[in-house]
């Protein structure tokens, strides 16, 4: 197979992973407008890490790593879940501040935070192996056509998270401060509901 064909498959993997909304979307678009385009990039590359490992443990079926995410789901799930109550209530209960556009924040906090809470989703991992094998990227392979198709993971989560901050800082200008802190309550809300259920579907799936 066309070694750019198959960077292709993966660019549309990773897209298709990274689209769909969920807390981490919902955390990298208020970061890009409440603290600007650098906040959001480096917070989806964290989400792109996180989403490039998964993508890995599917692309080369490593079998008793997915076994043992799939095993310790409830723990994953739990404490994932925590956090991301914890990260809505900072959110909801965040001041009103000008819109500067001044970094507020550590690079550091801002990839680690995106890449434990991608982290925290297992079932990535399914989905992975699901879009993989709807791409016809199922089954063994040598390894570089693998890494090929990791590499593309990689490339389409980020752009997609490139999209994203550029949009939300391109329509920075539109907001006032009253607006910025009512899409911070708005993403508390959002973040803590997406926490509340994490934390419900782990407890659902306590071994």
């Amino acid at each position: 197979m066309n070694a750019v064909w198959l960077a292709l498959k993966g660019l549309a993997a990773g897209l298709a992973i990274a689209i769909p909304v969920g807390p981490v979307n919902v955390l990298v678009a208020s970061r890009a407008l409440d603290r600007g385009r650098r906040a959001g990039f480096i917070s989806g590359v964290g989400a792109a890490a996180a989403d490039t490992t998964y993508g890995s443990v599917a692309a080369f079926s490593i079998t008793f790593i997915i076994q043992f995410l799939m095993k310790e789901e409830f723990w994953i799930r739990v404490v994932g879940g925590i956090l991301l109550v914890g990260i809505g209530v900072i959110y909801f209960s965040k001041p009103p501040q000008p819109i500067s556009g001044q970094k507020t924040g550590s690079d550091h906090s801002d990839l680690v935070s995106t890449l434990l809470l991608t982290l925290t989703n297992p079932t990535t991992v399914l989905s992975f192996l699901a879009v993989l094998a709807g791409l016809g990227l199922g089954g063994e392979g040598p390894g570089w056509r693998t890494m090929l198709v990791v590499g593309g993971i990689f490339c389409g989560s980020m752009l997609w998270w490139m999209i994203l901050t550029e949009t939300v800082h391109r329509l920075r200008d539109r907001f006032d401060e009253r607006a910025v802190c009512w899409m911070n309550r708005i993403a508390g809300l959002a973040i803590g509901a997406f926490g509340v259920l994490t934390f419900l579907l782990g407890l659902s799936n306590r071994p």
